[in-house]
């Protein structure tokens, strides 16, 4: 199997005879400027002909992979398919390298199982990369890896944040995880098709901050303070389209003073976003002092092209059965606990998947449907 690629370059020609044409004879050509118009058009290039290579690669295993899966694996002898997959592997390595060894044909066939809409893919292999595709294959469960594929896509991740995304149970740990699954399609549906997606979507429970130096006694102030010494890795944990605006931004109401711990903006969704820290387990009092910096941001700070300012309570811990009860998602208002210490792996994927278990067994105990929060 062969393949002939030609890609259309950037009519350089042209281009250069334009910035000349500008230029008086009597006048010195300006070396630096002419140097770098011409290696951002070489970059720009080399950028467009590694996307295009790397589509034309993923929809190519696509195509060996279903032709794989037609001709020989619909074949009803036991052990057939295998052999016969070994047999060519061995003969395609010889011509075209190990890309296409006996172990990567098998993922080719997975490939086409997992991705059968040539139309979606046709989209998503101009952003993924075949490496991408293959830490996805990984994953079991659909709408978890509609998830994480919808990420690369829509946040632009590395095949490196693809797996510390996994590894730290990203999916888990997002809002949507525990909502009823057809709310959970459809916000991965509404990101897919590169329409607006929901906080939920961006909004984690719990957020590890474990990168944090903190002794056993810390404050409110110490861990603000924390924060802020390793702020880079906090915005990567929360999210990388987090803007950080200011820290105990100070606000007016009547003849009171009161302060935000932390303003950010998330430019996907619009808003601005106050952070506000606890050391202790959640109050149910909470709620009215976010809800009125939430109030006061709505009237002084909100552009006209925003979207309703939202907050996020990071506590230490938290009764998730009232956090519930209390439907603060209605008020604009996000709940989470935050780790500093984690436990092992086995204990926190266990942790994490009975939480997402009860949050759903709840919301459909109480008959709950909701519609997309935060809206």
């Amino acid at each position: 199997m062969g393949t002939s690629l030609t890609y259309e370059m950037l009519p350089v020609e042209p281009f250069i005879f334009g910035i000349m044409k500008q230029m008086d004879s009597s006048t010195p050509v300006a070396l630096d400027a002419l140097h770098q118009e011409i290696r951002r058009l070489i970059e720009t290039a080399r950028t467009r002909v590694v996307s295009q290579v790397n589509q034309a690669l993923v929809l190519t295993y696509w195509h060996v992979g279903n032709t794989i899966r037609a001709r020989i694996l619909m074949d009803d002898r036991a052990g057939y398919g295998d052999e016969t997959i070994k047999r060519l592997a061995e003969r395609l390595v010889q011509e075209f390298g190990s890309g296409f060894g006996q172990r990567n044909l098998f993922r080719m066939v997975k490939f086409t199982q997992h991705f059968s809409d040539m139309e979606i893919l046709s989209t998503l292999s101009t952003k993924l990369s075949w490496s991408h595709f293959v830490e996805v294959f990984k994953i079991d469960d659909p709408l978890k890896r509609e998830f994480y594929v919808g990420m690369c896509a829509s946040e632009g991740w590395s095949v490196r944040m693809l797996r510390q995304s996994m590894d730290s149970m990203l999916y888990e740990r997002t809002a949507i995880s525990r909502q009823p699954e057809m709310v959970v399609r459809r916000e991965l549906a509404d990101l897919r098709q590169n329409r607006k997606a929901g906080p939920q979507l961006f909004l984690r429970d719990p957020y590890l901050l474990n990168f944090l130096d903190l002794a056993d006694d810390f404050t409110e102030k110490d861990l603000e303070n924390a924060i802020l010494m390793d702020l880079e890795r906090f915005i990567l944990e929360i999210g990388t389209d987090f803007a950080f605006m200011g820290r105990q931004r100070r606000i007016q109401i009547g003849g009171n003073d009161y302060y935000i711990d932390l303003l950010f903006y998330h430019r996907k969704l619009r808003r601005l976003v106050l952070i506000e820290l606890k050391i202790g387990d959640f109050k149910p009092e909470y709620k009215g002092q976010v809800e009125l910096y939430l109030k006061w941001l709505e009237r002084y700070e909100k552009q006209p092209e925003e979207e309703t300012p939202i907050a996020i309570i990071l506590c230490a811990g938290k009764d998730d059965e009232v956090v519930e009860l209390m439907d603060l998602h209605q008020d604009n208002v996000h709940v989470a606990e935050y780790w500093i210490q984690l436990p092992p792996k086995e204990v926190l994927k266990n942790k994490l998947h009975k939480a997402m278990v009860e949050a759903r067994a709840r919301l459909e105990l109480a008959g709950n449907t909701p519609e997309l929060p935060y809206e």
